[in-house]
């Protein structure tokens, strides 16, 4: 009697866990990412990957649908670290040559100052004080989130049709974790 009664409940939470999983909305496993208190929650499709350095808190790898990539990389230096907007802006701009296009803009979201730059051309990748590759038909958005517990950095670089294709996904999450 105790082995039927041992296997029958063993069942039985093996099927309630299986309920749980397949009926619990997918926003529970959806990409989030934690940051100075902020939440941001990234679409389902788009691909988190391991972060390459100790700087970088989150990234995504993201792919258009012509295979063309681009990489998101959320950086956060504490509460005063990081440097100011403007010389963060002027350091990615600083990050391309034969430069097509650039672009600043500054808005509050909830009362929170957010300041995006957009730049186009040959972008010199590689780390600050190394060797650079240079990648023409490239793109940045960066984004700087001023938040309550220091600046929140988000740099979206890549091939300029994948960064054009997910840019404004990038902003709508900004928005959406900040309330708007």
């Amino acid at each position: 009697f105790d082995d039927k009664f041992t296997k029958l409940s063993t069942m039985k939470r093996l099927q309630s866990l299986l309920f749980i999983f397949f009926l619990t909305p997918s926003f529970i496993w959806a990409n989030v990412v934690e940051i100075a208190g902020y939440q941001f929650v990234a679409p389902d499709d788009w691909k988190q990957s391991e972060p390459t350095s100790p700087m970088r808190k989150a990234q995504f790898d993201l792919t258009s649908e012509d295979g063309k990539t681009a990489q998101l990389v959320f950086f956060y230096f504490g509460p005063s670290g990081g440097g100011g907007v403007r010389a963060n802006i002027d350091r990615w701009m600083k990050q391309f040559k034969d430069m097509q296009d650039q672009d600043i803009k500054e808005e509050i979201v909830n009362e929170v100052k957010v300041t995006y730059a957009r730049a186009t051309g040959t972008f010199l990748s590689g780390s600050p004080f190394g060797p650079k590759t240079p990648k023409p038909g490239h793109s940045l958005l960066g984004s700087i989130v001023e938040g309550r517990q220091g600046s929140i950095f988000l740099k979206l670089v890549g091939h300029t049709k994948t960064v054009k294709a997910y840019d404004q996904s990038v902003i709508e999450m900004i928005k959406q974790t900040l309330g708007k």
